[in-house]
C-alpha cells in the first residue's frame, strides 16, 4: 500500500478546514468588554458578503479631529430579514452606532445596532446590525 503524498495530505487538510479559515470569530477581532457609541456621517457603504461594512466620519468634540470609522455588520441576507435594504444607509446621512471596539486599536467596530438620525429616511429608527456578539 502506498503512503499518501504530503501534497495530498495538505490539500485534504485545507479542504476540511476551509470554512474555519475563511471566517473570523467575533472575539478574535473585537472586544465585548469595550462597548462604544459613535455618531457620524456615512462616507461609504459596502453591501457585500460575508459582512456589510459602512464607514462614518466621527468628529472628536474636544479636538475637532475627524476620524473615519469602519463598522462591520452581519451578512446582507440576515440584515434584510431585520429590515435593512441596500439603500437604508446613504452617503451623507448621520447615524449613531452602538458596537464593540476592535482589539487591535484600529478605528473599527462590530456594530450591534444602528440608529438613523434626523437626516435618514426613517429618523430615529434603530435597526439590529446582526452583530456577531449576541450577549
Amino acid at each position: 500500500m502506498k503512503a499518501p503524498s504530503i501534497t495530498a495530505l495538505i490539500a485534504a487538510g485545507l479542504i476540511a478546514s476551509g470554512g474555519a479559515v475563511a471566517h473570523h470569530s467575533f472575539s478574535a477581532e473585537f472586544d465585548a468588554n469595550q462597548p462604544i457609541t459613535l455618531t457620524g456621517i456615512v462616507t461609504n457603504v459596502e453591501w457585500t458578503n460575508p459582512h456589510v461594512w459602512f464607514y462614518i466620519n466621527v468628529t472628536d468634540p474636544e479636538t475637532g479631529e475627524v476620524t473615519n470609522w469602519g463598522a462591520e455588520m452581519g451578512p446582507p441576507h440576515n440584515l434584510q430579514r431585520r429590515g435593512w435594504r441596500r439603500n437604508t444607509l446613504s452617503i451623507g446621512e448621520q447615524v449613531t452606532v452602538n458596537g464593540f471596539l476592535a482589539r487591535n486599536g484600529s478605528a473599527r467596530v462590530n456594530a450591534r445596532e444602528v440608529t438613523l438620525t434626523a437626516t435618514g429616511g426613517e429618523p430615529g429608527e434603530t435597526l439590529d446590525a446582526d452583530s456577531s456578539n449576541r450577549n
